[in-house]
C-alpha cells in the first residue's frame, strides 16, 4: 500500500512538472476559447488591434449567416498539424456549423480555417479566403489577415451591408414619395366626394336607413312623402265626414281625434319645408336632418290613418250584419252573469288567505266587472232601439260598445282566478326554496370557513327561513314578498358555498401539486448529488452551489408543507429548478474536462488506475481533483487562467447553433486547406 501511494505521488509530481514546463514553452495544446471572438495566447495583437478585430467580427455576425472565431498561439501541439489542432479546438468549444475557426501559429508559421460540414461556406470559398490572407500572415500582419478573412467571408468587404442599407433607404424613400402622391390624390378625391355627398355619412349605419342615401336622395324622398301624406289626410277628412253622417259624432269621436293628430303632424312637416325653402342659408347638416324629420312625420301620419282606416272598415262590416251581431253580443252578456255572481266569492276566499297587499291588483275587480256589465246592458238596449228606427250606423256603434264592455268584464273576473293560481304556484316555489336553503345550511357546515363568509351567509339565511316559514303559515300570507326574500338569501348562501368549495378544491390541488413537486425535486437532487459525487474531480463550484441551494430550499419546503402549502409549493418548484441547474452545470464541467489531456501524458488505459480512456472513471476523477488543485494554486505559477466554460463569461453576437449543436457529433470537415506562410 505504501508503495502504491509513493507511485501515485511520483506520477502526480511528474504530471505537475510536465504541466508547469509546458506552460513556459512555446508549444500550445488545443485551447479553450476566450469570451468574444479572438483568443490571443501568442500576444500577437495589441489592445487596439484586438478591439478593432472584435468589432469587425461582431459586424460579420450581424450582417451575414456566419461567425468567425480566431485563435493565435505560438505552436500547434497535441496534435501538431494545423488541421487536426484547429478541428480539435472547434470541437472542444462546441462551435456550430455556421461558426468557423481561424487558427494561426505565429511561431510555427502555420494556419487553417476549421469548418463543420453543412456550413454556409463551400470548401472552395474557404480555400479562397485562406489563399488571400496568406500574404498578410507572411508579413506578420495578423489583424490585417483577420479583417480580410472577415471581409471575404461576408462576401464584399463590408460593402454589401452599406449597399443593402442604401438600397433599403432608397426603397423607403421611393415608398414615402409614392405614399405622399397617393395620399394627395386620395385627399383630392375625398374632398370631391365630400362635396358630392354633402352631409351623408361616410360609413353606413345598419340602424339608420338613411345612411346610404345622399342629400339629394333624402330631399327627393321627403318631397314625395309630403305629397302622399297630404293626400292621405284629405282622403281621411272625406271618410270622416261620411262616418259622422253614418254612425254619428259619438261613434266617430276617436276617428276625428286621429285625423286632428295627423293634421298637426302635417303642419309641423310643412313648417320644416318652409324653413328649407326660405332665403336663410342652412347648413348641409341641418337640411339633411330636416328632410329626414319630414319623412319621419309623414310615416307617423300614415300609421295613424292606417289604424283608423282598419277601424272604419270593421265598423262598416258590423253595420252590414247589425241584427245578427246584436244577438251574438246578447248571448255573450248572458254567459257573463254566472261569472259576475261568483267573482265576489272568489275574491273573499283569497282575502281570507292572503295579505291585502298581495291582492291589490284585483281588489275592485268584481265592482269594475259589474260596471262593465251595466254599460253593456245599456249599449244593447240602445242598439235595439237604433235598429228599430232604421239607424244601422248608430246600432253598429252601440253593438261595438256592448261587445267591448262584456270582454272587459270577463277579463276582470278571470284575473281574480288567475292571481289565485299564481299565488298558489308562488307558495309552492317558496316551500321548495325553503327545503333547498335548509340543505344549503347543512352543506355550509361541512365546508371550511377561514374568513367567516360562510358563517355570515348561513346566519342571514337562517333568519330569512324563520321569517319565511312564519309568513307562509296561517292567514294574510304574502307569497311574493317571501319568495323575493328567499331568492336573495339563496343567492347569498350559494355564493358563499361556491366560494368555500372553490377554496377547498384549490387547497386540494395545491396539496397534490406540492406532493408531486416535492417528490420530483427530491429525485432530481439525489440524481444530481450522485452525479457530482462520482465525478467530483471534474465538477466545479457552480454545480455544487446550485445543489446546496436546492437541498436547502427543499428542506424549507418540507418545513412549510403543513403550515403554508402555497409557500411550500413555491419553494419545492425552486428546489427542482436549482437541482436541474446543478445537473446541467456538472455535465458541462465533465464535458469540458476532456480525457485526452491525461491520455497524451500516458495516463490512459493500462495506467496505474487500469481504467479505460473513454470515461471519467475513478482514476480520471482523482487526477482531475489533484491536478486541478495544483493548477488552481497548489502547484505554483503557469497554466492558462481561462475558464473552461468560456461562453458563460459573456461576449456578443453568438448564434444559437454555437452552443453544442447536433452537427458536432460528426466532426469537422477535415479539408486539406491552410498551410504555411
Amino acid at each position: 500500500m505504501k508503495t502504491r501511494w509513493l507511485t501515485l505521488t511520483a506520477v502526480v509530481a511528474a504530471a505537475a512538472v510536465g504541466v508547469l514546463s509546458a506552460s513556459s514553452a512555446s508549444a500550445t495544446d488545443p485551447v479553450t476559447l476566450d469570451a468574444g471572438y479572438v483568443t490571443d495566447d501568442a500576444g500577437a495583437l495589441s489592445s487596439s488591434e484586438k478591439a478593432a478585430v472584435e468589432s469587425r467580427l461582431q459586424t460579420l455576425t450581424e450582417n451575414s449567416n456566419a461567425d468567425l472565431f480566431v485563435v493565435l498561439v505560438d505552436e500547434f501541439t497535441s496534435p501538431s498539424d494545423n488541421v487536426g489542432w484547429a478541428d480539435t479546438v472547434a470541437e472542444n468549444n462546441n462551435l456550430g456549423p455556421e461558426q468557423y475557426l481561424l487558427a494561426i501559429a505565429v511561431e510555427g508559421r502555420s494556419y487553417y480555417i476549421s469548418a463543420a460540414a453543412g456550413g454556409p461556406l463551400s470548401d472552395g470559398k474557404l480555400d479562397d479566403v485562406e489563399e488571400k490572407i496568406q500574404p498578410l500572415l507572411a508579413q506578420d500582419d495578423w489583424d490585417g489577415a483577420i479583417l480580410l478573412a472577415a471581409d471575404e467571408i461576408q462576401g464584399d468587404g463590408g460593402a454589401g451591408a452599406i449597399r443593402a442599407t442604401l438600397i433599403v433607404a432608397g426603397i423607403i424613400a421611393a415608398g414615402l414619395i409614392l405614399w405622399l402622391v397617393i395620399a394627395l390624390v386620395r385627399r383630392s378625391r375625398r374632398a370631391a366626394e365630400i362635396r358630392r355627398r354633402g352631409a351623408m355619412p361616410e360609413t353606413p349605419d345598419p340602424d339608420d336607413p338613411f345612411s346610404t342615401l345622399t342629400d339629394d336622395q333624402v330631399q327627393t324622398r321627403a318631397g314625395a312623402a309630403l305629397v302622399q301624406a297630404d293626400d292621405a289626410i284629405t282622403s281621411s277628412r272625406e271618410e270622416l265626414g261620411f262616418a259622422v253622417a253614418q254612425f254619428g259624432e259619438a261613434a266617430t269621436s276617436e276617428f276625428s281625434g286621429a285625423v286632428e293628430a295627423a293634421e298637426a303632424k302635417m303642419a309641423e312637416a310643412f313648417d320644416l319645408k318652409q324653413k328649407l325653402d326660405d332665403e336663410v342659408e342652412d347648413t348641409v347638416f341641418d337640411r339633411r336632418a330636416w328632410h329626414i324629420r319630414i319623412i319621419g312625420l309623414c310615416d307617423e301620419i300614415d300609421d295613424i290613418l292606417d289604424e283608423n282606416t282598419e277601424a272604419f272598415d270593421a265598423l262598416r262590416k258590423l253595420q252590414e250584419n247589425a241584427p245578427q251581431e246584436l244577438e251574438r253580443v246578447r248571448r255573450e252578456r248572458q254567459a257573463l252573469e254566472p261569472l259576475l255572481t261568483d267573482a265576489p266569492q272568489q275574491l273573499a276566499a283569497l282575502s281570507a288567505e292572503y295579505d291585502p297587499a298581495a291582492l291589490s291588483t284585483i281588489a275592485d275587480n268584481p265592482a269594475q266587472a259589474e260596471e262593465r256589465a251595466a254599460l253593456a246592458d245599456r249599449a244593447i238596449g240602445a242598439a235595439a232601439q237604433a235598429l228599430a228606427a232604421g239607424r244601422s250606423g248608430e246600432a253598429a256603434f252601440a253593438i261595438r260598445t256592448a261587445e267591448q264592455s262584456v270582454a272587459q268584464a270577463t277579463q276582470l273576473i278571470q284575473a281574480i282566478g288567475a292571481l289565485g293560481g299564481e299565488l298558489s304556484a308562488i307558495e309552492a316555489q317558496a316551500q321548495s326554496l325553503v327545503a333547498e336553503l335548509q340543505a344549503d345550511l347543512v352543506t355550509a357546515q361541512r365546508i371550511p370557513d377561514v374568513g367567516g363568509v360562510i358563517a355570515t351567509a348561513a346566519a342571514a339565511t337562517t333568519q330569512q327561513l324563520q321569517r319565511a316559514q312564519a309568513h307562509l303559515a296561517g292567514a294574510s300570507r304574502s307569497p311574493q314578498l317571501v319568495l323575493e326574500a328567499l331568492t336573495a338569501a339563496n343567492a347569498q348562501i350559494d355564493g358563499a358555498i361556491a366560494q368555500g368549495t372553490q377554496a377547498v378544491e384549490r387547497a386540494r390541488r395545491v396539496q397534490q401539486m406540492l406532493e408531486q413537486t416535492l417528490s420530483q425535486a427530491g429525485s432530481e437532487i439525489r440524481a444530481a448529488r450522485d452525479f457530482i459525487e462520482t465525478r467530483r474531480g471534474t465538477v466545479g463550484s457552480t454545480a455544487r452551489t446550485r445543489l446546496s441551494q436546492a437541498e436547502a430550499t427543499l428542506t424549507r419546503a418540507l418545513d412549510l408543507r403543513a403550515s403554508d402549502p402555497d409557500a411550500a409549493l413555491t419553494d419545492a418548484g425552486r428546489a427542482l429548478d436549482l437541482a436541474r441547474q446543478a445537473t446541467a452545470s456538472a455535465q458541462a464541467d465533465v464535458t469540458a474536462m476532456s480525457p485526452s489531456r491525461y491520455e497524451s501524458d500516458g495516463w490512459g488505459g493500462g495506467g496505474i488506475f487500469g481504467g479505460s480512456s473513454g470515461g471519467s472513471g475513478l482514476g480520471g476523477d482523482i487526477l482531475g481533483g489533484i491536478i486541478g488543485g495544483l493548477l488552481s494554486g497548489g502547484g505554483g505559477g503557469g497554466g492558462s487562467s481561462r475558464s473552461s466554460s468560456w461562453r458563460s463569461s459573456g461576449g456578443g453576437g453568438f448564434r444559437s447553433s454555437g452552443f453544442g449543436g447536433g452537427s458536432r457529433s460528426s466532426g469537422r470537415s477535415g479539408r486539406s486547406g491552410g498551410g504555411r506562410f
